[in-house]
């Protein structure tokens, strides 16, 4: 199945002169859906992970169904207020301000092989920081892995150090 086929261009969103590359033709089309969940869960062998993680939102579309697959628990990674009790956080800088990612205190254990999903990488900023809170947590980031990449904008830099697989590059 030509999973590019589902990714639609979407010029000068968000703003003139961004072509922005839309996975909801994607979502929309089960076969399609099924078959990237599957190609992403299909390159990490059950037993090379303990944990799935993905920061919010669009990331869990994938990690969750990578979870029920690889029949590994998921750990979402949220925005600051979206989790009760103990977490554990870590602030980074994005282009334009700054966020930041929570984790439940007792979410990962220490040691535990940590597999980290999002949609898409584009700068990486994000992703070095979901990797940094697992770290943080007392986990070991053993990949992080993409539906799509935006090689242009050289989202891999902040990864080095990282197995990072994607499974289409633009």
């Amino acid at each position: 199945m030509d999973l590019r086929s589902y990714i639609r261009d979407v010029p000068d969103f968000p703003k003139p002169g961004v072509l922005f590359k839309d996975i909801m033709p994607l979502l929309g089309s089960p076969e399609a859906f099924a078959a990237a969940v599957a190609q992403l869960a299909g390159h990490y062998p059950a037993g090379s992970i303990d944990v799935i993680a993905a920061a919010e939102a669009r990331g869990f579309l994938f990690a969750a169904p990578m979870a029920l697959t690889l029949k590994k628990p998921l750990v979402p990674l949220r925005k600051p207020g979206k989790l009760p009790g103990a977490t554990h956080s870590f602030k980074y800088d994005l282009e334009y301000g700054s966020a930041e990612l929570h984790v439940h205190a007792d979410a990962i254990r220490p040691g535990a092989r940590v597999l980290v999903v999002d949609d898409v990488l584009a700068t990486g900023g994000t992703m070095a920081a979901a990797c940094k809170l697992i770290e943080y947590a007392g986990g070991t980031v053993v990949g992080c892995a993409f539906l799509l990449e935006l090689a242009f904008l050289n989202g891999r830099a902040p990864l080095t150090g990282y197995d990072v697989f994607s499974l289409l590059t633009y």
